[in-house]
């Protein structure tokens, strides 16, 4: 049997009319706003879509450098598995990055399946809060708290189990647009596995904030991550954090610089001056040199920045 297209006015009630039906999710995308699913059932195969036309590209957007600002006010909606999801970077660079702040306030067992991204580069970050994960290959469900970090390869599988009321972590992913494929063979955990294993040249990565001292960065400190070394260069990110001194950036040869503030408030000086607090997030174009000064006490940065990937 060939494909057969639906198109429906809103996805979500569609899906679960399908899915009661007795078919079978195989995949959906966008992650933080689904408008398509791919759905199977006796050899069948339907592709439910809200944006009839809209298709995936195996080829890799263009980067398109940009100078964004978004603020902690900025609205969001609701997304796969019913988690929150808040636009970092509306004009997604061309479609090359998507980053979101991701919020599930009520807390509990996540209504999550065991599931991979087809994907460039990958990595959720948690902001406040608790979540339980489980990877493929890595041993049992682990829990990530604020701070805390992990690096998903591509088509790495895994799971969101349960999380804490009021979890939020900023993901961030390459590209913009990219599948998220129901995994319908393997169960996690599947064993110790193989930590180490590579996934298309690069390796899970945990980040615990708790275990990593904080070193000297520019005129203040920083958390190392070890997301260099997990990626092969293609990216890096640690948490900054003010010691009372401006902190001088200088120009980043590769593609993203991303900045998304943890806590406190301070100013950044790119193309006038720009007051920044807590939630709020940026993008600057690379090439460019900028500055945060006038930081409060309690200031912290995420900062992401990833290689030229062409």
């Amino acid at each position: 049997m060939g494909e057969i297209e639906l198109v429906c006015t809103e996805l979500g009630p569609a899906l679960e009319l399908l899915r009661g039906s007795g078919f079978r999710l195989d995949v959906i995308y966008p992650a933080d706003s689904p408008s398509t699913a791919i759905l199977t059932k006796n050899g069948a195969t339907v592709r439910l879509t809200s944006e009839p036309g809209a298709a995936l590209s195996d080829v890799l957007p263009p980067f398109e450098p940009d100078f964004v600002l978004t603020r902690a006010s900025d609205g969001g909606g609701e997304g796969r598995a019913g988690m929150l999801y808040r636009d970092l970077i509306p004009s997604r660079l061309g479609g090359r990055y998507i980053a979101s702040h991701i919020r599930i306030p009520q807390g509990g067992p996540v209504s999550d399946w065991v599931h991979y991204h087809r994907v460039r580069f990958q990595m959720i970050y948690v902001r406040s809060g608790w979540v339980r994960v489980v990877y493929e290959d890595q041993g049992e469900p682990f829990a990530m708290r604020a701070g805390d970090l992990v690096l998903q390869p591509p088509e790495i599988r895994h799971r969101v189990l349960e999380s804490s009321p009021g979890l939020e972590v900023v993901e961030i992913g390459c590209p913009a647009l990219h599948p998220t494929f129901a995994e319908h063979e393997m169960a996690l955990p599947n064993g110790r596995g193989d930590p180490a294993r590579s996934f298309s040249g690069q390796r899970f990565l945990r980040h615990v904030a708790s275990d990593t001292p904080w070193t000297a960065f520019l005129a203040g400190e920083a958390q190392e991550t070890g997301m260099d070394a997990a990626t092969g260069g293609l990216a890096q990110v640690r948490t900054i954090r003010s010691t009372g001194a401006p902190l001088a950036f200088a120009p980043h040869r590769g593609e993203l610089v991303f900045g998304f503030v943890l806590g406190g408030s301070a100013r950044l000086d790119y193309r006038g001056e720009h007051a920044i607090g807590a939630g709020d997030c940026f993008a600057m174009p690379p090439g460019q040199q900028w500055t945060v000064s006038g930081e409060s006490t309690d200031f912290q940065l995420l900062q992401v920045t990833t290689a030229a990937l062409d």
